[in-house]
């Protein structure tokens, strides 16, 4: 059967992105949190490019070295990974400390807080030091992608590629295209996260986009409901979980996510849109200026043993 034009172009247009993930030699993850780390295992494990992760803290740079090993052996006890292969992506794994003297690099994902500025800092000093192929990627979950890519001089290759927590196993990534940014760095994007094994979906630029602008509006009125003295947060997130088929009730994810995190998006959405739905709950500003941000400290909407 013989193919319309309309077929041929675009089998052609796939090859040429499929030919230029493949052809990905070097990746820098900038920011060695649970995230960064959580990208660029997934990175070394799907592909076979050298990945670099970048931190100016050397503790920080250590930790993340133990999370991709952790990853690793959890991976491989499961069945996911053989040795040969995890052998392999330890050994494209590499640390820096510094941003000085980079290797020739082909793409990089921002991983980072959720600071706006931040971030504007990080990819000003990351512009003068990559070369001018190099596609920027922010992992942010609710900054404006434009923003971001108004401080370097590659606009038209950046682009946000949100990853969820644990990056190496949850199946989304939200890709992201700012106003300037070209439709082959989007194509681009869309391609290598399908390389990884992800289900793509985009947005528009607009902040929370749609994942974080649904779920935080859920876990925001959530907190509300528990500040109101609707219910417990037990029954809160039972209902929840039976009623909607939720994973997880809304109070037990912001406690996973980061209290603090939740604030900064709930802010960052309320400045930006500048409408009431989007105020953060008086509840959730107590609680992190008290310092209970969830999980990671031992205390939010619920206490948790063994975290110091």
């Amino acid at each position: 059967m013989k193919l319309r034009k309309s077929e041929v172009i675009y089998a052609r247009r796939r090859q040429t992105l499929v030919s230029a993930v493949s052809a990905i030699s070097s990746i820098l993850i900038a920011g060695s949190g649970f995230m960064g780390s959580g990208i660029a295992y997934l990175a070394a494990t799907k592909t076979s490019a050298q990945v670099f992760i970048f931190d100016s803290a050397k503790r920080a740079l250590d930790n993340a070295q133990q999370t991709f090993t952790k990853l690793g052996q959890s991976s491989l006890q499961k069945g996911f990974i053989d040795e040969t292969r995890l052998d392999q992506a330890q050994g494209q794994l590499k640390v820096l400390s510094s941003l000085d003297k980079l290797p020739e690099l082909d793409l990089v994902i921002e991983a980072i807080s959720e600071d706006l500025a931040a971030k504007q800092q990080l990819f000003q000093s990351l512009d003068a030091q990559c070369p001018a192929k190099a596609i920027f990627a922010s992992n942010t979950s609710s900054l404006p992608i434009t923003a971001l890519a108004s401080v370097t001089t590659r606009a038209d290759r950046f682009i946000g590629m949100h990853f969820f927590s644990p990056a190496h196993i949850m199946k989304l990534l939200e890709v992201i295209p700012g106003v300037d940014t070209s439709i082959t760095t989007k194509d681009f994007a869309i391609e290598f996260g399908q390389h990884l094994g992800k289900t793509v979906i985009t947005s528009k630029d607009a902040p929370g986009f749609i994942t974080t602008r649904l779920g935080m509006v859920l876990l925001n009125e959530a907190a509300f409901a528990l500040m109101e003295g609707l219910s417990t947060a037990e029954e809160i997130d039972m209902g929840m979980k039976l009623g909607y088929n939720h994973p997880m009730g809304p109070l037990a994810l912001a406690d996973f996510v980061g209290l603090d995190i939740c604030l900064n998006v709930m802010q960052t959405m309320h400045d930006w849109f500048g409408d009431s739905k989007y105020r953060p709950c008086p509840l959730l500003r107590q609680m992190v200026s008290a310092g209970h941000l969830g999980k990671k400290t031992g205390r939010g909407f619920y206490q948790y043993s063994g975290v110091a």
